[in-house]
């Protein structure tokens, strides 16, 4: 999930902290999700999905 989610943000040329502010998901929660401390519940990703305009499934793919 995570590469795909380093892909958007290169193609957007937005940072964690940018997406964190735009979407609400705390910082740490991402970084989390980096270092695989945790894995995204479905919520967050359909919030990622509708702010970068792809589907769930680009993550879970």
């Amino acid at each position: 999930m995570y590469e795909n989610f380093e892909k958007l943000l290169s193609k957007t040329n937005k940072t964690i902290y940018r997406v964190a502010t735009d979407t609400g998901i705390a910082t740490a929660t991402l970084y989390d999700w980096r270092d695989g401390r945790s894995n995204p519940k479905i919520d967050k990703l359909k919030i990622l999905a509708d702010y970068f305009g792809v589907s769930i499934e680009y993550f879970i793919s």
